[in-house]
């Protein structure tokens, strides 16, 4: 996705290359389906999918694996029954971490993810353990492209945000999830061109760690990412950005 900001230290994407095109074309096939499934096939009618379907064109994933990916809801591969979990525990430095997931084998899934924290020398908790430590958020990412900041942000909290904060060339506004539909469409009215549109996990204080542990909490996040069942990844940790250059992955 986009360079280092403020919200890349919460939910990580890394960008997809040739390597792990697939497995990200996956990943936003299964939140297609899902979404389609729980809401209809219509992105104008279904607010869950039109977000996944903005998820997967960001990533540049055809318009013919979003379409298969919508029929396939209601056709002959619905028998395919994915579940939402969210997962929650503590990596290196007692870094507070959640692993959202989309699977149709929970016994696979968390016996994966447990792995994945204890090589790093984490733990996987109970639901709740670190759960509270984070606010449930819609988050919006404009480029600034020269635009006012100061404009962007007034008509944002007129449509209803919370908050609004300029890092870099990026505008990144935080909602509540209710309204992150009717101010991402005031922008978007506005004339204003929306990078990202997601609901998130936010943490309510950032967590400061040496640049040593820093890497080894960017290590898990990234195995964790990289898992099959794994749509999303939220942390605390506080990224510098001389140890987000360093890392070498």
């Amino acid at each position: 996705m986009s360079g280092h900001s403020k919200w890349s230290t919460i939910k990580r994407q890394k960008g997809a290359n040739d390597a792990r095109r697939g497995a990200i074309f996956t990943k936003l096939s299964r939140e297609i389906i899902l979404a389609a499934k729980q809401g209809g096939a219509d992105p104008a009618m279904n607010f869950k999918l039109r977000l996944a379907v903005q998820r997967a064109k960001a990533q540049n994933m055809p318009n013919d694996n979003i379409d298969r990916a919508i029929a396939k809801a209601a056709g002959a591969g619905a028998d395919e029954q994915l579940e939402e979990i969210q997962y929650e525990g503590y990596g290196p430095g007692g870094t507070a971490i959640i692993v959202a997931v989309l699977t149709d084998n929970r016994n696979r899934t968390v016996a994966e993810v447990r792995h994945r924290f204890s090589r790093a020398g984490g733990n996987l908790g109970e639901t709740g353990s670190v759960g509270w430590q984070f606010d449930a958020k819609g988050l919006i990412t404009i480029p600034a492209d020269g635009k006012d900041a100061d404009d962007i942000a007034l008509q944002a909290i007129d449509a209803g945000a919370d908050d609004v904060s300029v890092d870099g060339d990026a505008v990144e506004i935080q909602t509540e999830p209710a309204a992150l539909e009717p101010v991402r469409k005031a922008l978007e009215s506005g004339g204003y061109t929306i990078e990202n549109a997601d609901f998130a996990m936010v943490p309510k204080v950032m967590m400061e760690l040496d640049e040593k542990t820093q890497h080894q909490v960017l290590k898990l996040l990234d195995a964790l990412e990289d898992l099959e069942d794994v749509q999303r990844v939220y942390s605390n940790a506080d990224f510098t950005d001389e140890a987000m250059e360093s890392y070498e992955g």
